[in-house]
């Protein structure tokens, strides 16, 4: 596999895929989008002009944009052990020496063999750590794979310098997110009970600092954030608050309002959303055109109780309450005082959605009925060509979506405007796989993406924000 930085060829000139990028605007047949500023677009999808082609079949990116593959599962790590498979979610951090932490999620479920695991696939090393470290130790001599790995990168010299397993004993460690205090939060996509071979419930999200030292972490269930099929957080920055999704066709949207600012530990109250004046709304159109772009919701949240949720029946409690119901919540992402939510298969032809959530500016407190938070959907993409599946997503340095698409054939990231333009920004061309955990360094320089079928890890650089404008 390739260790050194690959550019994609250069078969197309800058101009024309700009021009191709920005003639895909939300106007465009099959989708919907409340941007009032897109244009029309007159070049049809079919007439775009292609990614250039990579030689080596990994990705085919933008004319300007290179890739290097900086981490592959199976590979010895720092402290000895092994990459995992199934790299998820992901983000970064910044050092104050100018390197970058990524803490990365790896989405290994209970029936994969010991080939998936950090440990080898004869679980050899599994005695090197201590039991008090592993979440669930398992009910044997073999405890659950999923978990997390932190690894330091250098963007200057674009050279990997550190990884190390930072959790340990949890399972289907599927997407996350950053806190502003520094930390990942990561999320177990399973409510998977004790038994068989697993000695502790799971369907709980866990902390992990982004730091070197200490790991892997002494794992702790954030109960309190409630116990259901996690896929992703996003947080308030000014009030901690943590808002979460649902992965699943009949899914709430919850938040969780700590007790204390950025310790999440002490506890604090689950809610989950629901539209002011319409309970049990459901956003997913499956019916046809039920929402429409652009339109501002009023948002109000319901408290919810028994929020361990033994019978796996929170978000059935919640709906009966009154709240929203969405189509598999997936990625979530806080940009500039707003945040974008995916919803994997909503839409008329279930191709997804993505929603926007605009917090009230008393958002979490007693008073914030009186200027309520808002809910719209940004843009529904019924034709795959243009989206399919949305799943992970972040909000690039300039204020684009970048979204991972889940889809059935050839997956793609593509970018999103802030008005409404969709363009692709890269093509995997190794096989039918899902990009995963998409985010920027901290100096903007550097895109990191998962391909997760292979087992790797990307760095991607290139001329950032000017690709499509």
């Amino acid at each position: 596999m390739p260790t050194q930085p690959r550019h994609a060829a250069m078969t197309i000139s800058r101009r024309r895929f700009v021009r191709s990028a920005a003639a895909v605007s939300l106007g465009f047949s099959g989708l919907r989008c409340a941007a009032p500023h897109a244009t029309d677009p007159t070049v049809p999808s079919e007439d775009l002009d292609p990614l250039p082609d990579d030689p080596e079949r990994i990705i085919a990116l933008p004319e300007g944009f290179s890739y290097t593959i900086i981490s592959q599962q199976g590979e010895r790590m720092s402290d000895g052990f092994y990459v995992p498979a199934r790299h998820d979610g992901m983000a970064t951090f910044p050092r104050p020496d100018g390197t970058t932490l990524l803490v990365r999620n790896h989405e290994v479920f209970s029936w994969m063999d010991a080939s998936f695991s950090a440990f080898g696939a004869d679980l050899s090393l599994v005695d090197q750590l201590d039991r008090s470290v592993f979440y669930d130790p398992g009910s044997g001599d073999t405890p659950p794979f999923g978990g997390t790995t932190t690894l330091l990168y250098d963007t200057q010299t674009q050279t990997l310098l550190s990884h190390h397993l930072s959790l340990v004993g949890t399972l289907v460690n599927c997407a996350g997110g950053p806190t502003p205090w520094g930390t990942w939060i990561s999320c177990e996509e399973t409510v998977e009970s004790a038994g068989g071979s697993l000695a502790r419930d799971h369907g709980y999200n866990f902390e992990v600092p982004a730091s070197l030292e200490g790991l892997p972490v002494t794992p702790t269930p954030l109960t309190a954030m409630g116990r259901f099929r996690h896929e992703a957080v996003a947080v308030h920055p000014p009030t901690g608050i943590v808002y979460q999704t649902e992965d699943v066709s009949d899914g709430l949207l919850y938040r969780f309002l700590p007790n204390a600012y950025g310790e999440l530990e002490k506890g604090g109250s689950l809610q989950a959303l629901a539209v002011r004046g319409d309970p049990s709304f459901d956003t997913r159109n499956f019916g046809g055109r039920g929402v429409e772009p652009g339109v501002q919701m009023q948002v109000e949240w319901l408290d919810m109780e028994d929020v361990e949720s033994p019978d796996d029946d929170l978000r059935q409690r919640g709906f009966e309450a009154g709240a929203a119901r969405f189509a598999r919540g997936e990625g979530i992402w806080y940009g500039d005082q707003e945040i974008f939510i995916a919803c994997t298969d909503g839409g008329e032809a279930r191709k997804g959605q993505i929603w926007r959530y605009r917090p009230s500016a008393l958002e979490g407190s007693v008073a914030e009925s009186d200027q309520p938070a808002t809910l719209e959907l940004f843009i529904e993409p019924n034709d795959g060509t243009m989206i399919e599946n949305a799943d992970n997503l972040t909000v690039a340095p300039w204020g684009d979506i970048v979204i991972c698409e889940d889809g059935t054939g050839d997956d793609y990231l593509v970018g999103v405007t802030p008005q409404g333009n969709i363009y692709k920004l890269a093509r995997n061309l190794s096989g039918n796989g899902e990009f995963a955990g998409v985010c920027f360094s901290p100096d903007g320089t550097t895109m990191f993406v998962n391909m997760q079928s292979n087992g790797w890890t990307l760095a991607i650089t290139g001329p950032w924000g000017s690709a499509r404008l």
